[in-house]
């Protein structure tokens, strides 16, 4: 078994390297004056079973195609088996025709991913558990809330709420509840017509007097979320934290966080949490490497990983 990395986090696949107890794979990744990918193995792979961690985190296109560069370079090295190990899957939000002649992107990744010579995907918290079946090739779909829960967990809120910032996440929101001990509360939204922008209607659910955490998969510019922590402390919320699986924080999430009501922003390090994120008091960033490394093993000793998707 051979752990490779790309340049979109190599700190992450360091942190499973060391607890799989192996020394990450020897390779050079490059980029040629005019921005081509340039990728050669440094290393016997023959035969051998290649895990290659790299997410699909911004920015996207440029990973999407130094994943794809890798592979091929790993396919005709003749690795036994290639495992793209994605913690976060570009493109996830754009899993169906919600409007006139628009693609579906996220199949056309995964597409793109067999056609590589991918052999097996590892990935975590999709944006929706469907997109397992536009491959063609095995799918292990991981969850992070074992261990955003556990954080969690550590911190005995009295009277708490799990709150779903929208309809499509009230069963997510509600197994976070179930294994806290917690009542739910759903977020009434409605989008305004352009992308990225969201706004907050009602509370459904008694929030008066509790301490309330927003749970979702993806917080990018945090506008939803912000917006849902104003709502419950309008509905009376005595306190606001929030969490999410994955972290992009894009354009003015961290200004908008730091000048919320939430009091902590839990995410996980699927993707980077560096420069002004990491710097921002109210971000808390979990790890998901022992995860990742145990469903890796479990995967190269043909083992159940089952067990990991709770």
């Amino acid at each position: 078994m051979k752990i490779f990395s790309g340049s979109a986090h190599p700190e992450l696949a360091r942190e499973i390297a060391e607890f799989l107890g192996l020394p990450l794979g020897q390779a050079k990744l490059r980029r040629f004056p005019d921005t081509e990918v340039s990728f050669q193995i440094d290393e016997n792979i023959r035969g051998t079973d290649v895990f290659l961690i790299q997410p699909t985190s911004p920015p996207v296109d440029q990973h999407i195609m130094e994943l794809l560069v890798m592979i091929d370079a790993f396919r005709r090295s003749s690795a036994a088996r290639i495992t793209a190990v994605i913690p976060y899957y570009g493109y996830a939000r754009q899993d169906r025709k919600d409007k006139p002649r628009v693609p579906i992107s996220a199949k056309l990744v995964a597409n793109i991913l067999s056609a590589a010579g991918t052999n097996r995907v590892l990935t975590m918290d999709l944006h929706k558990a469907q997109i397992q079946a536009f491959f063609d090739i095995p799918v292990d779909h991981l969850f992070a809330a074992p261990v955003i829960i556990d954080h969690l967990a550590r911190h005995p809120f009295p009277k708490l709420t799990i709150v779903s910032p929208d309809a499509g996440g009230a069963e997510r929101a509600r197994a976070y509840a179930k294994r806290l001990d917690a009542d739910l509360a759903i977020i009434d939204k409605r989008r305004a017509p352009e992308d990225g922008h969201a706004e907050v209607m009602n509370v459904v659910g008694d929030v008066q007097g509790r301490t309330c955490i927003i749970q979702d998969d993806i917080v990018d510019t945090a506008g939803t979320m912000v917006n849902a922590a104003q709502a419950l402390t309008a509905s009376g919320a005595e306190r606001v934290w929030a969490c999410a699986v994955h972290g992009l924080f894009s354009g003015p999430a961290i200004q908008r966080i730091e000048q919320s009501v939430i009091e902590k922003f839990i995410v996980t390090n699927t993707i980077p949490v560096v420069g002004e994120k990491a710097k921002c008091s109210k971000i808390v960033t979990l790890s998901v490497a022992r995860l990742l490394g145990q469903a890796i093993r479990s995967i190269h000793e043909e083992t159940s990983v089952s067990s990991l998707f709770v």
